[in-house]
Protein backbone atom coordinates (compact mmCIF):
# COMPACT_ATOMS: atom_id res chain seq x y z
CA UNK A 1 0.00 0.00 0.00
CA UNK A 2 1.47 3.77 -0.65
CA UNK A 3 0.49 6.44 1.13
CA UNK A 4 1.26 9.94 0.90
CA UNK A 5 1.49 12.66 3.13
CA UNK A 6 1.58 15.97 2.33
CA UNK A 7 2.33 19.17 3.56
CA UNK A 8 4.18 17.69 6.40
CA UNK A 9 7.22 19.17 8.16
CA UNK A 10 9.40 16.84 8.59
CA UNK A 11 12.24 16.58 11.37
CA UNK A 12 15.59 16.62 9.46
CA UNK A 13 18.41 16.14 12.31
CA UNK A 14 18.48 20.06 13.08
CA UNK A 15 15.77 21.77 11.84
CA UNK A 16 11.90 21.08 10.41
CA UNK A 17 11.56 21.20 6.88
CA UNK A 18 9.10 23.32 4.93
CA UNK A 19 5.98 21.55 4.25
CA UNK A 20 6.37 18.62 2.03
CA UNK A 21 5.14 15.19 0.74
CA UNK A 22 6.47 12.26 2.11
CA UNK A 23 5.62 8.76 0.41
CA UNK A 24 5.66 5.56 2.17
CA UNK A 25 5.18 2.78 -0.41
CA UNK A 26 4.98 -0.80 1.45
CA UNK A 27 7.64 -1.04 4.02
CA UNK A 28 9.73 1.82 3.31
CA UNK A 29 10.01 5.52 2.34
CA UNK A 30 9.51 6.05 -1.62
CA UNK A 31 9.53 9.09 -3.90
CA UNK A 32 6.73 7.58 -6.26
CA UNK A 33 3.01 9.60 -5.41
CA UNK A 34 1.29 8.05 -8.12
CA UNK A 35 -1.44 6.02 -7.33
CA UNK A 36 -0.92 6.60 -3.61
CA UNK A 37 -3.59 7.34 -0.77
CA UNK A 38 -3.01 11.05 -0.19
CA UNK A 39 -3.68 12.30 3.22
CA UNK A 40 -3.71 15.93 4.70
CA UNK A 41 -0.31 16.35 6.81
CA UNK A 42 -0.56 20.10 7.22
CA UNK A 43 0.69 21.53 10.08
CA UNK A 44 1.60 18.25 11.79
CA UNK A 45 5.20 17.11 12.03
CA UNK A 46 6.73 14.32 10.85
CA UNK A 47 9.05 12.34 13.19
CA UNK A 48 11.62 9.24 12.51
CA UNK A 49 10.08 6.83 14.45
CA UNK A 50 11.83 6.76 18.08
CA UNK A 51 14.01 4.23 18.75
CA UNK A 52 14.11 3.45 22.62
CA UNK A 53 17.72 2.37 24.02
CA UNK A 54 17.26 0.07 26.56
CA UNK A 55 14.59 -1.46 28.05
CA UNK A 56 12.91 -4.68 28.41
CA UNK A 57 10.99 -6.94 27.13
CA UNK A 58 7.93 -8.63 27.81
CA UNK A 59 4.87 -9.73 25.98
CA UNK A 60 3.45 -8.66 22.49
CA UNK A 61 0.86 -6.79 24.65
CA UNK A 62 4.03 -4.69 25.63
CA UNK A 63 5.25 -3.88 21.96
CA UNK A 64 1.82 -2.94 20.77
CA UNK A 65 2.16 -0.35 23.95
CA UNK A 66 5.53 0.90 22.44
CA UNK A 67 3.80 1.38 18.95
CA UNK A 68 0.85 3.38 20.32
CA UNK A 69 3.84 5.59 21.89
CA UNK A 70 5.32 5.93 18.55
CA UNK A 71 8.37 3.49 19.51
CA UNK A 72 8.86 1.81 16.62
CA UNK A 73 12.55 0.09 17.59
CA UNK A 74 13.15 -1.32 21.22
CA UNK A 75 16.39 -2.27 22.37
CA UNK A 76 16.44 -5.14 24.74
CA UNK A 77 18.92 -5.06 27.87
CA UNK A 78 18.57 -8.08 29.00
CA UNK A 79 15.57 -10.62 28.52
CA UNK A 80 15.31 -14.38 29.09
CA UNK A 81 15.27 -17.18 27.89
CA UNK A 82 16.03 -16.51 24.33
CA UNK A 83 12.74 -18.56 23.07
CA UNK A 84 10.84 -15.53 24.49
CA UNK A 85 13.20 -13.26 22.94
CA UNK A 86 12.96 -15.15 19.48
CA UNK A 87 9.24 -15.18 19.36
CA UNK A 88 9.08 -11.14 19.83
CA UNK A 89 11.34 -10.57 16.25
CA UNK A 90 10.35 -9.62 13.06
CA UNK A 91 6.42 -9.45 14.15
CA UNK A 92 4.51 -7.47 10.89
CA UNK A 93 3.14 -4.17 12.31
CA UNK A 94 4.78 -3.98 15.44
CA UNK A 95 7.68 -2.43 16.73
CA UNK A 96 11.19 -4.05 15.11
CA UNK A 97 13.39 -5.17 18.58
CA UNK A 98 17.69 -6.32 18.94
CA UNK A 99 18.32 -7.81 22.23
CA UNK A 100 21.10 -8.25 24.61
CA UNK A 101 19.24 -11.50 25.83
CA UNK A 102 20.95 -12.82 29.31
CA UNK A 103 23.09 -10.57 30.65
CA UNK A 104 26.20 -11.45 32.50
CA UNK A 105 25.81 -10.56 36.43
CA UNK A 106 28.03 -11.39 39.16
CA UNK A 107 27.01 -13.40 42.22
CA UNK A 108 26.54 -11.36 44.76
CA UNK A 109 25.22 -7.96 42.92
CA UNK A 110 21.53 -6.89 43.04
CA UNK A 111 20.82 -8.21 40.19
CA UNK A 112 21.64 -11.62 41.03
CA UNK A 113 18.55 -11.92 43.22
CA UNK A 114 16.25 -11.54 39.73
CA UNK A 115 13.84 -14.30 39.96
CA UNK A 116 14.31 -16.76 37.11
CA UNK A 117 17.67 -15.98 36.47
CA UNK A 118 19.16 -18.51 34.26
CA UNK A 119 22.76 -20.13 35.75
CA UNK A 120 24.40 -18.98 33.48
CA UNK A 121 24.01 -15.24 33.48
CA UNK A 122 26.71 -15.60 37.00
CA UNK A 123 29.68 -15.15 34.44
CA UNK A 124 32.60 -17.38 35.28
CA UNK A 125 34.11 -17.87 31.65
CA UNK A 126 33.84 -14.77 29.65
CA UNK A 127 34.44 -16.22 26.21
CA UNK A 128 32.28 -19.88 26.83
CA UNK A 129 29.28 -16.69 28.15
CA UNK A 130 29.83 -14.97 24.71
CA UNK A 131 29.67 -18.10 22.44
CA UNK A 132 26.66 -19.31 23.88
CA UNK A 133 25.14 -15.94 23.60
CA UNK A 134 26.34 -15.23 19.89
CA UNK A 135 24.37 -18.83 19.38
CA UNK A 136 21.21 -18.02 20.52
CA UNK A 137 21.50 -14.97 18.01
CA UNK A 138 21.74 -11.84 20.26
CA UNK A 139 22.58 -8.34 18.75
CA UNK A 140 24.85 -7.20 21.31
CA UNK A 141 26.34 -8.00 24.78
CA UNK A 142 25.20 -6.76 28.04
CA UNK A 143 27.40 -7.16 31.25
CA UNK A 144 25.79 -6.01 34.68
CA UNK A 145 29.21 -4.00 36.60
CA UNK A 146 29.34 -3.30 40.36
CA UNK A 147 31.58 -1.18 42.19
CA UNK A 148 34.63 -2.81 43.44
CA UNK A 149 33.52 -5.39 46.39
CA UNK A 150 29.80 -5.19 45.77
CA UNK A 151 29.38 -8.63 43.90
CA UNK A 152 29.83 -7.65 40.25
CA UNK A 153 31.14 -10.45 37.88
CA UNK A 154 35.03 -11.56 38.21
CA UNK A 155 37.12 -8.87 36.69
CA UNK A 156 39.65 -11.44 34.85
CA UNK A 157 36.07 -12.64 33.49
CA UNK A 158 34.42 -9.47 32.68
CA UNK A 159 37.66 -8.72 30.62
CA UNK A 160 37.74 -12.03 28.78
CA UNK A 161 33.56 -11.56 27.83
CA UNK A 162 34.69 -8.06 26.58
CA UNK A 163 37.69 -9.33 23.97
CA UNK A 164 35.69 -12.03 23.26
CA UNK A 165 32.48 -9.98 22.18
CA UNK A 166 34.47 -7.77 20.07
CA UNK A 167 36.22 -11.05 18.48
CA UNK A 168 32.48 -11.93 17.49
CA UNK A 169 31.79 -8.50 16.17
CA UNK A 170 29.70 -7.58 19.07
CA UNK A 171 29.67 -4.14 21.40
CA UNK A 172 29.80 -4.54 24.55
CA UNK A 173 27.16 -2.62 26.80
CA UNK A 174 27.79 -2.31 30.43
CA UNK A 175 25.18 -1.22 33.24
CA UNK A 176 26.99 1.39 35.49
CA UNK A 177 25.03 2.72 37.86
CA UNK A 178 27.59 4.15 40.68
CA UNK A 179 30.59 5.71 39.72
CA UNK A 180 33.13 2.50 40.69
CA UNK A 181 31.51 1.00 38.31
CA UNK A 182 31.60 3.22 35.85
CA UNK A 183 35.40 3.87 36.51
CA UNK A 184 35.00 -0.65 35.73
CA UNK A 185 33.20 -0.57 32.21
CA UNK A 186 35.88 2.53 31.47
CA UNK A 187 38.87 0.38 32.14
CA UNK A 188 37.48 -2.98 30.44
CA UNK A 189 36.81 -0.82 27.39
CA UNK A 190 33.25 -1.45 26.67
CA UNK A 191 31.87 0.11 24.26
CA UNK A 192 27.85 1.76 25.36
CA UNK A 193 27.51 2.24 29.05
CA UNK A 194 23.92 2.25 30.10
CA UNK A 195 23.43 4.39 33.31
CA UNK A 196 24.98 7.07 34.78
CA UNK A 197 26.66 7.73 38.25
CA UNK A 198 23.82 8.24 40.85
CA UNK A 199 26.36 8.75 43.74
CA UNK A 200 29.14 11.06 42.68
CA UNK A 201 29.37 13.62 39.75
CA UNK A 202 31.79 11.92 37.48
CA UNK A 203 35.81 13.25 37.23
CA UNK A 204 37.40 14.81 34.18
CA UNK A 205 39.31 11.85 33.61
CA UNK A 206 35.90 9.97 33.25
CA UNK A 207 34.38 12.20 31.29
CA UNK A 208 38.07 12.17 28.89
CA UNK A 209 37.71 8.40 28.60
CA UNK A 210 33.99 8.44 27.94
CA UNK A 211 35.44 9.65 24.09
CA UNK A 212 34.72 7.11 21.82
CA UNK A 213 31.48 5.54 23.84
CA UNK A 214 28.41 6.06 24.45
CA UNK A 215 26.00 6.72 26.89
CA UNK A 216 22.76 5.59 27.68
CA UNK A 217 21.80 7.36 31.24
CA UNK A 218 18.11 6.22 31.24
CA UNK A 219 16.98 9.10 33.59
CA UNK A 220 13.68 8.65 34.15
CA UNK A 221 14.62 4.92 35.57
CA UNK A 222 17.00 6.92 38.00
CA UNK A 223 14.10 9.89 38.73
CA UNK A 224 12.28 6.68 39.36
CA UNK A 225 14.97 4.49 42.29
CA UNK A 226 15.47 8.11 43.75
CA UNK A 227 12.17 8.75 44.58
CA UNK A 228 11.61 5.28 45.89
CA UNK A 229 14.87 5.34 47.86
CA UNK A 230 14.07 8.64 49.47
CA UNK A 231 16.86 10.41 47.68
CA UNK A 232 15.58 13.07 45.31
CA UNK A 233 19.41 14.36 45.20
CA UNK A 234 20.22 11.39 43.47
CA UNK A 235 18.30 12.48 40.17
CA UNK A 236 20.53 15.89 40.18
CA UNK A 237 24.06 14.00 40.36
CA UNK A 238 22.74 12.04 37.63
CA UNK A 239 21.45 14.63 35.42
CA UNK A 240 24.66 16.76 36.28
CA UNK A 241 26.71 13.51 34.85
CA UNK A 242 24.91 13.77 31.19
CA UNK A 243 25.41 17.54 31.16
CA UNK A 244 29.18 17.31 31.70
CA UNK A 245 29.07 13.88 29.26
CA UNK A 246 27.01 16.32 26.70
CA UNK A 247 29.56 18.97 27.13
CA UNK A 248 32.28 17.09 26.64
CA UNK A 249 30.87 15.68 23.10
CA UNK A 250 29.91 12.38 24.03
CA UNK A 251 26.73 10.63 22.34
CA UNK A 252 23.68 10.35 24.42
CA UNK A 253 20.93 8.38 23.47
CA UNK A 254 17.32 8.15 24.83
CA UNK A 255 16.85 4.98 26.89
CA UNK A 256 14.00 4.22 29.89
CA UNK A 257 14.94 1.17 31.10
CA UNK A 258 11.36 0.08 30.83
CA UNK A 259 10.32 -3.27 32.20
CA UNK A 260 8.32 -5.84 34.38
CA UNK A 261 9.85 -7.71 36.75
CA UNK A 262 7.99 -10.33 38.46
CA UNK A 263 7.42 -9.28 41.93
CA UNK A 264 8.07 -6.17 42.09
CA UNK A 265 6.05 -2.34 40.87
CA UNK A 266 6.60 -1.30 37.90
CA UNK A 267 8.97 1.44 37.94
CA UNK A 268 8.50 3.06 34.07
CA UNK A 269 6.36 2.40 31.82
CA UNK A 270 7.04 1.52 28.24
CA UNK A 271 6.64 3.54 25.52
CA UNK A 272 5.25 6.98 27.47
CA UNK A 273 8.90 6.72 29.28
CA UNK A 274 10.79 7.41 26.19
CA UNK A 275 8.87 10.74 26.14
CA UNK A 276 9.77 11.43 29.96
CA UNK A 277 13.93 10.70 28.93
CA UNK A 278 12.94 13.40 26.20
CA UNK A 279 12.48 15.71 28.35
CA UNK A 280 14.98 15.15 31.05
CA UNK A 281 17.50 15.31 28.30
CA UNK A 282 16.23 18.89 27.47
CA UNK A 283 16.52 20.00 31.38
CA UNK A 284 20.23 18.28 31.39
CA UNK A 285 21.10 20.59 28.99
CA UNK A 286 20.46 18.73 25.27
CA UNK A 287 18.79 21.11 22.73
CA UNK A 288 15.20 19.86 21.75
CA UNK A 289 16.96 18.48 18.30
CA UNK A 290 19.78 16.64 20.33
CA UNK A 291 17.05 15.03 21.88
CA UNK A 292 14.82 13.62 19.13
CA UNK A 293 18.30 13.25 17.78
CA UNK A 294 19.11 10.53 20.82
CA UNK A 295 15.70 8.68 19.93
CA UNK A 296 15.92 8.28 16.19
CA UNK A 297 19.82 8.75 14.41
CA UNK A 298 21.68 8.65 17.40
CA UNK A 299 20.57 4.72 18.43
CA UNK A 300 20.44 3.77 14.81
CA UNK A 301 23.74 4.75 13.96
CA UNK A 302 25.41 3.23 17.15
CA UNK A 303 23.71 0.39 17.31
CA UNK A 304 24.11 -0.64 13.33
CA UNK A 305 20.55 0.13 12.17
CA UNK A 306 21.25 1.66 8.37
CA UNK A 307 18.05 1.15 7.33
CA UNK A 308 16.02 3.71 9.87
CA UNK A 309 16.45 6.77 12.19
CA UNK A 310 15.56 9.29 9.52
CA UNK A 311 13.11 9.99 7.25
CA UNK A 312 14.54 9.34 3.72
CA UNK A 313 13.83 7.44 0.57
CA UNK A 314 14.65 3.90 0.87
CA UNK A 315 14.98 3.77 4.65
CA UNK A 316 12.19 2.08 6.89
CA UNK A 317 8.52 3.87 7.06
CA UNK A 318 9.12 4.06 10.67
CA UNK A 319 7.44 7.17 11.35
CA UNK A 320 5.19 9.14 14.05
CA UNK A 321 3.02 12.10 13.18
CA UNK A 322 2.87 14.65 16.03
CA UNK A 323 0.51 17.84 16.22
CA UNK A 324 3.17 20.96 17.43
CA UNK A 325 6.68 22.10 17.17
CA UNK A 326 9.35 19.59 19.28
CA UNK A 327 11.80 22.23 18.77
CA UNK A 328 9.98 25.06 20.42
CA UNK A 329 8.25 22.33 23.09
CA UNK A 330 9.52 19.43 23.22
CA UNK A 331 6.37 17.66 25.52
CA UNK A 332 5.11 17.89 21.47
CA UNK A 333 6.18 14.68 21.40
CA UNK A 334 3.46 13.22 23.34
CA UNK A 335 0.97 14.59 20.89
CA UNK A 336 0.53 11.89 18.73
CA UNK A 337 -1.23 11.73 16.13
CA UNK A 338 -0.81 8.28 13.87
CA UNK A 339 2.33 6.12 14.23
CA UNK A 340 3.32 3.92 11.46
CA UNK A 341 5.75 0.56 12.03
CA UNK A 342 7.60 -0.34 8.75
CA UNK A 343 4.60 1.21 6.60
CA UNK A 344 1.99 -0.55 9.49
CA UNK A 345 -0.46 2.19 11.00
CA UNK A 346 -0.56 1.33 14.43
CA UNK A 347 -4.00 0.98 15.86
CA UNK A 348 -5.67 2.46 19.50
CA UNK A 349 -3.59 5.87 19.49
CA UNK A 350 -4.14 8.47 22.01
CA UNK A 351 -3.38 11.69 21.35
Amino acid sequence: MRIALTGVRVFEGETLSPPRTVVFDGGVIGTEEAGAERVDAAGAVLLPGLIDAHLHLHEVDTLRQLGRWGVTTALDMATWPAERVAAQRGLPGLPDIRSAGTPAIGPGGPHAQFPDLPADAILRDGAQFVADRVREGVDYVKIVLEAPGAGGPDPAAAAALVEASHQHGKSVVAHAASRGAYVLALDLGVDIVTHVPMDAPLGDDEIARMAGRVSVPTLTMERALGTMRGLPEALDVAMGNVTALHQAGVPVLAGTDAAVVRGLPPLVAHGESLHDELELLVRAGLSPAAALRAATSGPARHFGLADRGAIAPGLRADAVLIDGDPLEDISATRRIQRVWCAGVEQEGIRS
